[in-house]
């Protein structure tokens, strides 16, 4: 399931931090142009390739995607910036045990597959309120959902991914994060809204490669830089920042001494963090709902072309959520002992020097690595790589949100809409969810 980011972003930044490296030199701006060009390309051509005239055309891609695409997008849908930033730096805070939510989902994906698509299948619907009204009856309760969803897409997963692909851009590019945001979101538009579902889940696919590449690169940057597994457990344990007392403040040893459990998923069911109890039972039944009936995952098992295959594309997309212990949990807990000073700073004033939040600077970890680890070109690499988590998130929610409104909540305002007043209603609904957010962003 999604990740929540670690502590440091209930306070707003003041301003990024001084790093010794920015995206600014030809190697890395040309990378980042080239991912933008071929992004563009892939979006276009799956345009072009599907047909967009129908209803099930656009929001469900004609029924006729393949597994292997199907289950890059559900992953690459389920990545966010905020797996990046909140993995890495809950990682670098407490340890691995928050990498559990990530491998609860192989589970629940296959009870998605086996379970619960069968159903929607055979209920013939296009999304999960319109399940609930021909199961239940009423038309009340498919609205309030409808709503519900809607208000979660856009006030909570909208905003958390913005925030923190924010975080990377600010400290990379230095651009003014309106402007950065508005070009994201205009890139997104161009194929988003006028390819439908199709484009949506064949740029996934390149997002996910592209988000592979670049994260398999720089976990192994890092563990080469901590000097191997062994290594990285023995260091992490003593990655103890100097600076602990000072603004006339208490602080305890908890608060900058990494966990004696760190590299327990399963801990103390009363004095740990992340109690095993809730691990197994609370985190999964959190996890059922949204492996199993949220509408960006669901909308995309049924755009399938037959059960084989929506099988099959949970089953990969399970076995690629294994990998982000390895490949944001650690190095975020590797970026601790590289930067401990940084990462780990725990008295008010360092943090701000640091990071211009008080409350710790853990969001910091992976963005820091990168732009400090990472050479030339592979800077832009990286910073694709954050961009494709942030643009495929965004994708799949506006795809989803746009899906929602029309077919629950249009078709009750306009009860005889002909299928084109449907297309251009959904078309209209994620032109202005990404004006919408713009506006949100400029307000906050």
């Amino acid at each position: 399931m999604a990740s929540t980011l670690s502590p440091s972003t209930v306070t707003g930044t003041l301003g990024p931090p001084e790093m010794s490296q920015r995206i600014q030199n030809a190697a890395d701006i040309s990378v980042i142009v080239i991912y933008f060009m071929v992004v563009m390309a892939v979006g276009l051509w799956a345009m072009l390739k599907t047909n967009r005239g129908t209803v099930g055309g656009f929001f469900l891609a004609g029924g006729d995607i393949a597994w292997w695409p199907m289950g890059a997008s559900l992953f690459a849908s389920n990545i966010g910036s905020g797996h990046f930033v909140g993995l890495a730096g809950t990682g670098a805070t407490s340890g691995i045990a928050t990498a559990a939510f990530e491998w609860n989902a192989l589970l629940l994906l296959l009870v998605l597959a086996w379970v619960f698509v069968p159903i929607y299948i055979k209920a013939d619907v296009m999304t999960m309120p319109e399940y609930l009204r021909k199961r239940f009856g009423g038309k009340r309760l498919q609205i309030y959902l409808s709503v519900l969803s809607l208000f979660i897409s856009v006030a909570l997963r909208i905003s958390s991914d913005i925030f923190s692909g924010a975080i990377f851009i600010k400290l990379a590019l230095g651009l003014d994060l309106y402007l950065a945001i508005f070009i994201l979101l205009a890139v997104t538009a161009i194929y988003t809204i006028t390819g439908g579902l199709a484009s949506v889940i064949y740029t996934d696919t390149l997002q996910t490669i592209i988000m592979l590449i670049g994260s398999f690169i720089l976990m192994g940057y890092a563990f080469t830089e901590v000097g191997g597994y062994e290594s990285f457990t023995e260091k992490y344990m003593n990655a103890i920042p100097t600076i602990v007392e000072g603004d006339n403040l208490t602080i305890s040893s908890k608060c900058y001494t990494p966990q004696a459990d760190s590299f327990h998923i399963f801990r103390n069911a009363v004095t740990g963090d992340l109690p095993w109890p809730g691990t197994i039972f609370g985190m999964t039944i959190v996890a059922l709902w949204y492996w199993c009936t949220d509408q960006v995952i669901v909308q995309r098992c049924l755009s399938g072309k037959n059960m084989s295959h929506v099988k099959a594309a949970c089953i990969m997309c399970g076995y690629l959520k294994l990998l982000p212990m390895f490949l944001m949990v650690m190095p975020g807990m590797i970026s601790r002992i590289l930067y401990t000073e940084k990462v780990a700073c725990v008295v008010p004033s360092e943090c701000v020097k640091h990071c211009g939040v008080e409350v710790g600077c853990s969001n910091y970890a992976y963005p820091m690595m990168v732009l400090e680890l990472m050479p030339d070109g592979l800077r832009g690499l990286m910073m694709s790589v954050m961009l494709a988590s942030l643009i495929s998130s965004l994708t799949s929610i506006f795809h989803s949100a746009s899906t929602l409104f029309t077919m629950d909540l249009y078709t009750k305002i306009r009860k005889q809409a002909s299928e084109k007043e449907l297309l251009i209603a959904g078309r209209c609904i994620a032109y202005a969810g990404l004006f919408g957010t713009v506006q949100r962003n400029e307000l906050i």
